[in-house]
Formats: structure tokens, sequence, C-alpha cells
């Protein structure tokens, strides 16, 4: 630095101490004031540090990293600007510039070092720096090919001297995925390209700058077209208008540039319009980046050429900086344009990642980032915008006025659509490509494997059960990002069979993206294929994100491996068994590859549960394709696996042609399997060309998987022979990994062949499941998942495909597919009876009603409070009145000690109208304030309910035909004094009075020693409402169903169906029903069988409100402990909501089981009050119109109807579990017998007893009207003694009022009624 040397020249000559001390503070302070001379290039290394020095000296608002490295190992250096520039702050959009992407075309890399100083130290000092840097998130990449810079020379204007293309000599800007061509690269040859594609489909950058030399232009998309015409073909994309605008905020800040005249020397006659230029129509660029940035990376990119000269003297530097600096900064401020918002579940306020944002009639959709955030660069006009996502109800909002300057701010909050239900479910509306670009899964061959130097596995040993399972949960545990392990069932031995999960969404289905699987082990004693998965996911989570191809197989793939089919028979094999049987059947020694039904014979062997597990599994994913992996040979198996007349010949199925490419995509990446000669010292005649055979060909095997995957799901599968022996040696098993590892990965890379789309309605876009996708000449037809994905496997060629769908239209097309990757092909169906007006048949449709946005006011999971509970019921039901066509009803039950209101929440399609002919359900929640999980769920399930009324058609009809009452928060007080992420704590378990409600429901005076607690006294007004069916309590601090009763019993009648609805509840719960569900916590330790007890062998006392429901509102309660945790943090309440919607939904299907009916007489008119005795116990009365309804458990019942002045009936009755309630109607007879005689002879003998009756009474009268003259005088003496007879009638009276009062308030249990119910319950 000449400044630096200069300060030095001045310094005195002193003893070394002294000057060595000096020399530092020199140098320091020389560092510090380092001031750019624009007079120098900067080569790696001082690149390197002058870049390092600014961001030590900037840490506030810079960071430098890097992305990745150059063939020659050189850093990719970035410079992150923004205010915290070492966190991700939402809400800030992400902006790039990358230079010098040819190594000699140099400008591009000092302009933008220029660019880093200038926004560093212009931050904080001028208002317009300032403001940039805060409100963007700027990245400035000055060299994205060092190597080739180290190559080239200074003054080389037309890059005679090399230095363009990377150390691997590729072009950088040719060597990208091409919409219209196959890239044909191999990704260790570009490092560099590899590194950015990651960094863009990572970031999701929203404008973009990429700086180049040799001309003086802006170039905008498309860079190539189909035709590659070499010049003058102007290709479109479909944001074109835009593009150009943003090319001319470039073009025109730059002085030369804006005229359009470059007087470039070797291209005196270029002339571009305004500076600008359309990339194709200037020159055709196949394989350019701004084209990837556009198409798969949510990224508007342009060109902008800097200088003729591509390698200029440093004396230009100064020059080109100040040509430049306005443009540049221009640029960056048009980040900021259009629309911007954010995208939010509605239900929850979590944000919504990767939501498509649709702008109608612009064709190119972007998706939002992983805070929910998007970006929409748009020229000012109004416009039509959607946000979609699959499993949610698409949201359009019309006429978004765009104006010039700062961008339109627009929200989105997505409402969930009922997944259980059948019907379609929203998914995106127009078709877009993929953020993650298959045809990235290019083929590197074996030999230039190693110089991407992936990791590979350290562990070779064999696994036993215990081992396999140790291995499976440490992996689960360190990489859950990526991994999800899960079961699907259990062995003969009760051994889990456990399947991970790999891809960057591990938990879900991914609307768009393939399922994969590998299997293993399914015979016990080969195990090579065992070892080798364990192998693979060690491979692929420990490559992830360093590794290209692992990185991408994972991002664009669900892969699920099975290492084991058939844990029992591994056990029992032997190591160093190379043709044996020992081990290779299950534990009740069947074949678990004779097992599954078969086309041609019938399979007599009882299905095993390995069998049915994979079956069901297998039912339940949509796979694309499959490996089986045996040991015995080598070679890959492929379909059919036997022959109708069960001989040994080629049995070829409609799909031979696929199934012979994707096995020989495995055997060819084994050199040992694809030289067709395996095992000789075994099979010395056994020869397989290319290392594949068809299955029957080779022998028959019935009841096989293979076969039984492709005819009865989407599935193609394969079985892959790993190697002549079974069971090798451990120290053989680094050598099955290195033969087999390239071929394990090219298999996955074939799910991303042939054709994949969606088939949604044209109408309203709702993705459409189960469609069917036929191929002409092709007998085997696909169907679509459940979001209106799917995926055809095809070999290379041009087919008619034809989307057909119930209801709709068949859509007819032909597609070409290429070699190497899979064509996107989306159908729009019809519907076959829409009206004129485009309006679906009559019936609920799953659509979205323009105006649902109102519904983003309606919020779940955020902590409501409990005095928030009436103001979101009330909303909730303006809303749905509004907008889903149904009345719901808010009422207060009364309020708590410290006066909050206790709310309640009716959900019928008539709130607060008496329907006695519907069954009647209560959920209710916080009975203890301290455990609020419960309220959070039922707020959750109320906006779950209202929100999908009327979409989804199994919710519409429950709706209809129940009566909902939800009371959230029965404890308000508590609830406010208790604290989130307190597990354990007791602060809030009791009301303001410190009373635990659930101890103070009493019916009977002789048990209340003190007045009922206001919330006690309001709920108990609710339970004493006669009309309910079933009550469900949610509580906290267990995970387990409870049923009655609380209070100590010897036997508890009816047992049996009270035990059933709470199983009924745990049963639908993923986590309560497998019974291990002791929390450490509190006393549940151990195995609850069925996760399900009686609630007294929990903590037995009285005075509970489950036990006041029973014995006085005459309704079952059964009540759920959610979880372990009392108060769990907000971030869990998501997965306890999932958890627990499919049981909560089940108890509102309950229902409407067991057993109901009319109870009337001969006339037909309806008897109110009669008693229903169901098995000479438990009773129940019939309400307005002689309807009742009684809950039973499967099986056979004894119901007796009794009603005064009727006679008696009886009838039994057959419940199901699988049925709605059984409905009966009981007539009864008048009664005609009194006391037990008959009604005649009781008659008369009653008229006769009167006559007598009256006769002596009169002669009575008679006689005392003789004797009462003689009588007058004594009363008179009578009267004189009136203080003493007032005394006598005073005593009188008062034993008098003591026997009313005593007979007025007798024990309630005393009378026969309650007496009869309490002991029989």
């Amino acid at each position: 630095n000449s400044g630096k040397k200069k300060y030095l020249s001045k310094t005195p000559k002193l003893r070394v101490s002294l000057f060595a001390v000096l020399l530092f503070l020199v140098v320091s302070l020389g560092d510090e004031e380092t001031v750019e001379t624009y007079n120098k290039y900067y080569n790696y290394v001082d690149l390197t540090g002058r870049l390092k020095s600014l961001a030590e000296k900037y840490p506030r608002v810079a960071n430098l990293s890097s992305i990745g490295q150059s063939v020659e190992g050189r850093e990719l250096w970035v410079m992150r600007i923004t205010k915290d520039p070492n966190s991700d702050t939402p809400g800030k959009p992400k902006f790039k510039y990358v230079g010098n992407m040819h190594g000699d075309e140099t400008v591009s890399r000092q302009v933008l070092v220029y660019l880093v100083e200038y926004l560093l130290t212009k931050y904080g000092e001028e208002s317009r720096i300032t403001e940039l840097v805060n409100t963007t998130d700027i990245y400035i990449m000055p060299s994205m090919n060092p190597d080739g810079f180290e190559k080239s020379r200074e003054g080389d204007c037309s890059g005679d001297n090399g230095g363009r293309n990377n150390a691997k000599n590729m072009d950088l800007n040719r060597s990208f995925p091409d919409q219209y061509d196959e890239t044909r690269v191999n990704p260790a040859d570009i490092p560099e390209v590899m590194a950015m594609i990651r960094w863009i489909q990572e970031k999701k950058f929203v404008l973009s700058g990429n700086l180049h030399g040799g001309s003086v232009v802006a170039s905008y998309p498309f860079d190539d077209s189909a035709s590659h015409q070499r010049q003058g073909h102007y290709s479109q994309s479909e944001d074109d208008s835009l593009f150009r605008y943003l090319a001319l905020v470039f073009s025109q800040n730059h002085p030369v540039m804006k005229t359009g005249e470059p007087n470039c020397p070797e291209a005196l006659e270029e002339i571009f319009t305004d500076g600008i230029t359309n990339g194709a129509q200037w020159y055709d660029v196949p394989g350019g980046m701004q084209d990837f940035n556009y198409l798969y990376g949510n990224c508007l990119e342009i060109t902008m050429e800097l200088s003729c000269c591509k390698y200029p003297l440093a004396s230009e530097l100064h020059k080109e900086w100040d040509l430049n600096r306005e443009s540049l900064l221009a640029y960056i401020e048009k980040v900021r344009i259009g629309v911007r918002g954010y995208v939010k579940d509605a239900i929850t306020g979590t944000p919504l990642a990767n939501v498509s944002i649709v702008v109608a009639s612009i064709r190119h959709n972007l998706t939002t980032g992983k805070y929910g955030d998007y970006y929409r660069l748009l020229l000012p006009g109004t416009y039509n915008i959607t946000a979609v996502a699959p499993g949610y109800i698409a949201m359009e909002v019309h006429s978004v006025q765009v104006l010039e300057g700062k961008a339109t701010e627009l929200n989105f909050t997505l409402a969930p659509v009922v997944n259980e239900a059948a019907g379609g479910i929203p998914v995106t509306t127009y078709s877009m490509p993929s953020t993650n670009d298959p045809n990235l899964s290019t083929t590197t061959n074996s030999s230039d494997s190693t110089q991407t130097r992936p990791i590979q596995p350290q562990e070779f040993r064999h696994h036993n059960y215990a081992d396999m399972e140790m291995f499976l949960l440490k992996y689960s545990s360190e990489f859950p990002s990526i991994v999800h392990l899960y079961k699907i069932g259990r062995s003969v031995e009760d051994r889990e069979l456990y399947v991970m999960v790999i891809s960057d969404n591990p938990t879900v289905h991914e609307h768009g993206e393939p399922e994969f699987k590998y299997i293993a082990n399914m015979h016990g004693n080969e195990v090579v294929g065992r070892e080798l998965l364990l192998n693979l996911i060690e491979y692929l989570c420990r490559n992830y994100g360093t590794d290209p191809e692992v990185t991408q197989l994972v991002n664009n793939t669900r892969i699920h491996i099975m290492p084991s089919m058939n844990p029992d028979g591994y056990e029992v094999a032997t190591e160093g068994d190379i043709k044996g049987y020992k081990g290779r059947n299950n534990s009740n020694n069947f074949d678990l590859n004779r097992n599954f039904p078969d086309q041609f014979i019938t399979i007599t062997e009882p299905r095993q549960p390995e069998t049915i597990a994979v079956m069901n599994w297998l039912k339940s994913i949509p796979f694309v394709l499959s490996a089986n992996l045996h040991g015995g040979s080598l070679v890959v198996n492929y379909p059919y696996d036997d022959d109708k007349q069960g001989l040994s010949r080629y049995s070829q199925s409609p799909d031979d042609k696929v199934f012979q490419q994707v096995s020989r995509a495995y055997s060819q990446e084994n050199p040992f399997m694809h030289n067709g000669h395996p095992c000789q010292d075994l099979y010395q005649d056994e020869y397989f060309e290319d290392g594949i055979t068809n299955g029957a060909k080779w022998y028959n095997v019935p009841g096989g998987m293979q076969d039984w995957n492709y005819l009865n799901t989407n599935c193609f599968e394969v079985t892959i022979e790993l190697g002549c022996v079974k069971y090798p040696m451990a120290k053989d098993l680094p050598q099955y990994w290195e033969q087999n590892r390239r071929a394990l990965l090219q298999f996955i890379h074939q799910v991303h062949s042939g054709v994949k789309g969606t088939v949604s309605d044209m109408r309203d876009g709702t993705g459409i499941p189960n469609a069917t996708i036929s191929v002409e000449d092709i007998d085997h037809n696909i169907t679509t998942a459940h979001t209106g994905d799917y995926w055809r496997l095809l070999v290379p060629g041009t087919y008619y495909i034809t989307a057909s769908a119930h209801g709709y239209t068949p859509m007819r097309t032909y597609v070409t597919v290429p070699k190497g990757r899979v064509e996107v092909l989306d159908f729009r169906l019809t519907r076959v009876h829409s009206d004129s007006n485009g309006q679906s048949p009559k019936g609920p449709q799953p659509t979205q009603n323009p105006s649902e946005k109102e519904f983003q006011k309606l919020s779940g999971f955020m902590r409501i409070s409990a005095v928030q509970i009436g103001s979101v019921f009330h909303n909730l039901t303006y809303n749905t009145a509004l907008y889903s066509g149904f009345f719901s009803s808010v009422s207060s039950l009364g309020q708590s000690v410290e006066v909050r209101t206790i709310w309640a929440l009716e959900i019928s399609n008539k709130p607060g109208e008496a329907e006695p002919s519907e069954p009647k359900i209560r959920f209710v929640a916080g009975i203890h304030g301290n455990a609020p999980v419960g309220t959070e769920l039922l707020l959750e399930f109320a906006f779950f309910l209202c929100i999908n009324y009327g979409k989804n058609p199994a919710i519409t009809r429950l709706i209809n035909e129940t009566r909902i009452v939800i009371v959230p928060s029965i404890n308000p007080d508590g609830r406010e004094q208790a604290v989130e992420k307190q597990c354990t704590s007791i602060q809030g378990l009791t009301n303001a009075h410190g009373k635990d409600l659930d101890t103070d429901f009493f019916g009977n005076a002789s048990q209340r020693v003190v007045e009922a607690q206001p919330e006690t006294r309001a709920m108990m007004d609710l339970i004493l409402d006669k009309a309910y069916t079933l009550s469900v309590a949610l509580d906290g601090g267990s995970l387990v169903a409870t049923y009655p009763y609380d209070k100590p019993v010897q036997s508890v009648e009816n047992e049996g169906t009270l035990k059933y609805l709470a199983s009924v509840y745990a049963n639908n719960h993923p986590k309560m029903h497998l019974g291990g569900t002791g929390c450490s916590n509190n006393e549940q330790m151990g195995n609850i069988p069925d996760g399900v007890m009686r609630a007294a062998e929990r903590q037995s006392h009285m005075g509970s409100m489950k036990d006041f429901s029973m014995d006085f509102g005459h309704c079952p309660e059964i009540t759920v402990y959610s979880g372990c945790c009392l108060f769990p943090p907000a971030e869990q309440l998501t997965p306890l909501w999932a958890e627990n919607k499919k049981a909560l939904l089940s108890m509102l299907v309950e229902v409407h089981k067991g057993v109901r009916g009319v109870v009337r007489d001969k006339s037909g008119k309806p008897i109110v009050g009669a008693i229903i005795v169901l098995n000479g116990g438990v009773r129940v009365f019939t309400s307005e119109g002689g309807y009742f309804h009684a809950l039973l458990a499967p099986g056979n019942h004894n119901i007796e109807a009794v009603a005064d002045g009727y006679q008696q009936q009886r009838q039994e009755v057959v419940v199901s579990s699988y049925e709605a309630a059984v409905s009966i109607i009981i007539e009864f007879d008048m009664d005609n017998s009194i006391f037990g005689l008959p009604r005649e002879f009781v008659v008369a003998s009653a008229a006769a007893s009167m006559t007598a009756l009256v006769v002596t009474a009169c002669i009575i009268w008679c006689v005392c009207a003789a004797k009462s003259n003689r009588q007058k005088d004594g009363f008179h003496r009578l009267r004189q003694h009136r203080d003493d007879y007032d005394d006598e009638i005073r005593l009188t009276s008062m034993g008098s009022k003591k026997s009313l009062l005593a007979h007025e308030f007798q024990d309630e249990s005393e009378s026969d009624e309650e007496t009869l119910y309490a002991n029989k319950i």
C-alpha cells in the first residue's frame, strides 16, 4: 500500500525494540486507514485479504462466507451486507450480484469489491445507503471463477490468453440445467456451478445481476430458445415487460450503456436499443445462469456486460467504477417494487413455506421462503393474486393495486383442508417448475465419483436387531432435519419393523416429490442388503449439504429405507452361511416372498404379520419405485415373477421396457453384476445378459412381493440379488459396499424419469385424487395421490397419455419423454355436469369462498388468554355465519370467582333450537387451570369444524346431524395464574378460592359441606340439561383416557360400554393406545393396557365432574389426559393437535352409534319421560318427541321401556362398531291391570266404597248437629283459657313444619329412582 510505505519512510531509525513497537502500531494504523486507490487488480490472495479486512472492520453490517470451492480449491467468497448480517430476519428481500463468472472478464470483479467498500463506508453517513442496507439482504460475490482469473492476463481484451473457463475447461455459463436442452455435464467438473445451484435454491433470492465483460449492454431472459437459432430469435419469458424494465434501470443509469452504441472494436456495427437486449436475440446461450435463476430459483436475474475490453488495464478501473456505481445502486433498489407479504396458516398462525404465489395472466409462479415471506416483483398495475399450497384452500385477492415505488403489502392466511375426508384437496392451480431441478440427476461415472470426495461409511459389521435399532435411533437423533424413523408393524416375535425416511421434509409427502423405497432382509439369512442399507443411511446423512448428488437426491426425493423385513429370521441365521435356509423364513416358518396375494394362483398359507404390515404400508404411501434386496446370486430380477401355467419362461408385464431400463440402471453400475456370469463356483451354467433377468424366466415365484407392488399399487419394484453368499463374513462387507454404492444411488435417480404432474379441476384448481393416468398401448394404469400429483415411469419416446376421473371429461395429449430426466405434464379436467356458469353439481365442494380471507382473523395456537375466548368465539360465529353458511351460537354459562366469563360455543346447523332426534355431545376443558392444553385443543377444534363446514362433506354432515357444545375453559381464573412451559407446576390448578373444581361436584345436600363454587354451579346447570349423549373432558399431565367413576366403587355397571368409549379415543390417538405411556413427571408409570383405565385407578377422589355427569346428568363422560406436560410450550401445540384431531373427530362419529329410537303409544303419540333401562341397569329418559339415544359397546344388549300407565316393553338389539346407531320404535299398550287386579273389578269396588262413605258421612253430620246446641256454653268456657290453647297450637304447628321440612329436603339419594340408579351404575 503506497500510503503505508510513505508513512514508514519518515520513521527515524531507533533501537530494535522501539522499532518493533512502532512498526506494529504503524501497520495496524495503516490497515485501518487503507483507502481504495482503484488502480490495481486483486488476485485471489489480495481479494481474500481485502474482504476479510472489511468484514472485520464492519461486523454490524458485514459477514464474509464461502459457498463452496473452485476446482483448484479456492473459496467462492460472498460478502453479506445488511443490518445484523449473522441472523436471518424475515421481511428483508434477498439480492445478489455475481461477478467474474468468466475468469478473464475482470471489471466486474473489481467493481463489486468497490461496491462492497462503498456500501460499508457510507452506511450511517448517507441516508440512501443506510436505508438500502437496513431493508435489503445484499449478497455480493466478486468472483465465481477464481481459477480462471489467475490464468488471465491484464490487457487481454478479447480473451486470447485463456481464463474464461474454469480449471476443468468448462464454461460455467453453459453448464446450468437448461429448459430446452439436456445439459450433459459431469458435476465433478463444475463445483462452482453446483455450489451456485445449492446457494440459489437455498436462499430464494428475489433479484440478481450477473456481471460480465465483452460489450456494454444489459441482457435479459430467455438466453436461448427451443430452436437454438444462433442469433435474431427473441425468446420471451412470462415476465418479459418486467425484465425489460429492470434492464432499463441499469442501462439508463449508465452513461455509455444507455446510448445503445458500445462501439466495441470487434463489433463496431452492434447497436442495442436503449442499451438492452433479449439474450437469445443477441445470441443463443444454452445452460446459462440467468435463465436457471428465473426458472428454478425464484429469482429474476439479468446479465450486465460492463466493458468492451474483457481485462482492461488497471488504470481504467476508476473510470469503470464511476460509470457503473449509480446503475449498481439503482438496480438493487428495484428489489422493493411489486407486491410483498407473508403466507400463514389460518388456524395455527405458523408461516407456510413453498406456497405458490400466482399472478393471473403471468404464467410464472414463485414460492414463499421459510418464514412464509414472498416478494413478487411487478410493474405498476392491477392484478389478481392467489396463494396456493397443497392441503390448503387457495386464497385469491382481486384488484391488487401495485404503484410505482415501494411494494404493496399483501398477506395471505390459508385454511387447511381436512385430509381424512373424501373429495378434492386444493393444490397449485398453475403449473410451475420445481425449485429443485430433477435435471441435475446426471450420471456420474464411477471413475469420476472420487473427485467429489464424499464421506464413505466407516463401520462395516453385522448388526443384530439390538445393534440395528441403536444405529437407526442414533441417526434419527443426529440428523433430525432430514431423517424420520417410524414403524409399520411388528414381526411374529414382536420385533419392530423399522423404516427410516430421508428427505428434506421427511415427515410428510410433499406435493410433486416422488416416494421411493428400499426393502432388505426379507429372507432373514440374506443379510447383505440389510448392511448395505445401513451403509446407505450413513452415506446419505453424512454427505447431505456437501455432496451435490446426495443433496439433490435428498431434496427431491422422499427415500424410505427398511433394513429388515424379517428381523426374527435374521436372529437365528448364521454368519458364513453360503446357500442355506436357516433363518430364511419368519418365526412361523413361512417364506415371506411366497406370502403375498398372487395374480395367477391362490396363496393358501395364512397371511403373516410382516406381510400384512408391508401391504398396509404400501397402500398408505404413493410409492413410485422400489427395490427388494436379496442374496444368493448377482442379478436384478424384474416382473413378472411367475407364469400362469407355472412354467419357467419369460412372463412379460405391460411395462417390460421400463423394468428393463431401471434394472440396467442398477446392474451397469456394478461391474461384477453387469458381466452376467455370477457365482461361477456355485452355479457354473447361470448367465444373465447385462446382469438382469425376468423373474419367471429364471424360476417361478408365486406370491412374490414385487408383482404385488406392481399390480396393486402405483409402485414399480424389482428384486436385486446382491451376492452369491447369503451371509458373508463381516470382513467382506466393505467390498459389497464398494461394488454397490454407485448402483444404489443410480437406482434412486430412476424415480425421476418418465412423466410427472398434477391432475386438477379446471374450475377451481383443486387437485383430483385417484384420477387415472393411462398410457396408450401400455395396459397398466396408475392413479394420482391425495393432492392430485402423479409419477409415471416411462422409457424415452413419444406417448399419448390420458387423464380421467369420475365426474370429469377425460383429457388426452401427447408427450415426448427425454432421456435421463422427467417431463412435466399437468392435466386440468372439466366437470361433466357443469352449468353455464361453471358451477359444480349440487352439494358442498371443497372450494374456496373469495371472502374466506376473513378467517385470517381467527388465530389458533397463539396462547389465547381466558379473557380472549369470548371475542374469539364471537368472531368465529360471525365469520362462519357470513362465509360458511351456518350459524353457531355463543353463550355465557356464568362467571368465575374473579368475574371472568365461562363461555360455551354451540356448533350446529340450527343452534339454540331443540332437535331431540340429534345426538348432543359436550367437549369441556380447563377444569384445572394449570393444564390449558385442552383449552387450546378445543379452540383449534372449533376453528377446524367451522372453517371446514360446507367444504368438507364429512365435516358438514357431522355438524348438520350433531349438536356440539364446546366449553374450552371452566377455570379461567386458574388459567390466568398458570405459567407456560411448566410441566409439573400446580400453580393455577385451583380456582381463585383455592378449590380444586374437580372435587366440588356434589348433587346431594348431605354430601356438600359448603356452597358450590360459581364455576361448579355453572357447569352443573349445563350438565343437568339431560339432553347430552356423551361428554369428553380434556386435561393434561398424563397420556391416558379414563372412564367413570372417580369415586371408589366396588363395581361399575355398564363398565364395558364406558371402557369402550374411552378406548375409541385412545385407539384413534397415535401414541395413547400403545399403552406404554408412562410419564416420568407423575404417578402414571409402566404399561397401561390400550391406554385406557378406570378413573379411580388413576387417582380416586370424590366430587368429580365425571361422576356428577353420570349420576345426575345421565350422560357418560370420559376424561382424556392429552400429554405428560401440563402446560407445554406453544411450539408443541401443533404436533399435539395433529395427534388429537382424529381422536376428537372419532368421538363426533361415535356419538351417532349405539341404540336410538322413539317411544310412543298405539295412537302414535310420543311419550316423554319414559325410562329406557339398558341391560337391567343403566337408565336413560325419553325427551321431547319421545326420542332417546344410548351409547353401548358393540354386542348384544337388552332394552326395557317403562312408563306409567303402560305395559312394560322389552327388546334385544345388536350394536356394531362399524355402523350407525340401531334405530328402534317402541309402542306401548295401556296397562289394564291395577294393583294386579282386573281394571273392571277395581272400578266397581271403588264405586261401592264411595257410596258407603257418603252415607256414613251424612249419619255423622246429623248426630253432631243435634248435640251442638247443648255444647255452646262449654265452647264459651274454653275461650277463657286462650293463652294455654295458643301455646298448644304453636307446639303442634312447629311439629308439623318440622315434618314438612324433613320430607322436603330429605337426602335425594333416598328416592327409589335415585337409589336404584346410583346402585346400578
